[in-house]
């Protein structure tokens, strides 16, 4: 046999080699592609984002919908750099369901600025600026800024107020109030609106008396209008004044 019929049959040899790992690997790719696409996924922790939104962040990609291939590219290495997110991890419950588990940056409020809506840490920290106003963080009004810088404290003109404004939301998450909007009228006095009742909390004097018993106040006043005055409101105090709304 001559040398290039040899030659000749190795480059055959090679070319079915290849044409049969080509076909395996196209097989293996049609199984896994089959198998690992992800039909369930669950969502825990989003509150600013809609369940669309987040797998939009998380499945991007040509394999974006591959199970296994999620599994690799989040191992041990969370979703980052998303406005209002902290972090996202990818959970692997079965070839065909994951699960996302987000964690928000928790924010105690946020103001308006310039058209724009101005979300700031406990701490007083601008975390983010955006045109959309989240559910669940109270906005804050009466307090005046010159200017705003991300990931920097709010530069308040009354710095003795915004120490009011930040005690108050702590105060608030601490114990669960769930304030739709707080104002601070610049002589120490603040007001506080949950759905159709205006508290009247006065100033920040016994202030912790006054949130920690808050819920357990509002939740007798469900479903009714008016105004609730607590100015005068101390650990030995148990009685509170509730005004009416005027019909």
């Amino acid at each position: 046999m001559s040398r290039k019929t040899i030659r000749l049959l190795k480059l055959i040899s090679a070319i079915v080699i290849l044409a049969v790992l080509a076909g395996l690997a196209f097989l293996g790719y049609i199984y896994i592609n089959d198998k690992y696409t992800v039909q369930t996924v669950y969502i825990d922790g989003n509150i600013h984002y809609t369940e669309d939104e987040i797998k939009e962040m998380v499945m991007t990609g040509r394999f974006g919908n591959n199970s296994l291939y999620l599994s690799h590219k989040y191992k041990n290495k969370p979703v980052k750099d998303v406005p209002f997110v902290e972090s996202m991890e990818v959970e692997v419950l079965s070839p065909d369901t994951i699960k996302i588990n987000v964690y928000e940056k928790v924010l105690a409020g946020y103001t308006e600025y310039l058209g724009n809506y101005v979300y700031f840490d406990k701490d007083g920290i601008v975390c983010e600026v955006s045109d959309r106003k989240t559910h669940g963080i109270p906005e804050v009004i009466g307090v005046k800024f010159d200017y705003i810088v991300l990931y920097e404290k709010l530069p308040a003109e009354d710095p003795g107020l915004f120490k009011s404004v930040l005690n108050m939301t702590q105060l608030m998450t601490k114990y669960g109030v769930d304030g739709q909007k707080l104002y601070f009228d610049g002589y120490g006095n603040i007001t506080m609106y949950y759905n159709d009742v205006t508290v009247k909390l006065g100033t920040d004097e016994n202030l912790d008396v006054k949130i920690m018993n808050l819920p357990s106040i509002l939740k007798n006043l469900d479903g009714m209008k008016g105004t609730l005055r607590m100015e005068n409101y101390d650990e030995n105090t148990s009685k509170v004044t509730f005004e009416p709304a005027s019909e």
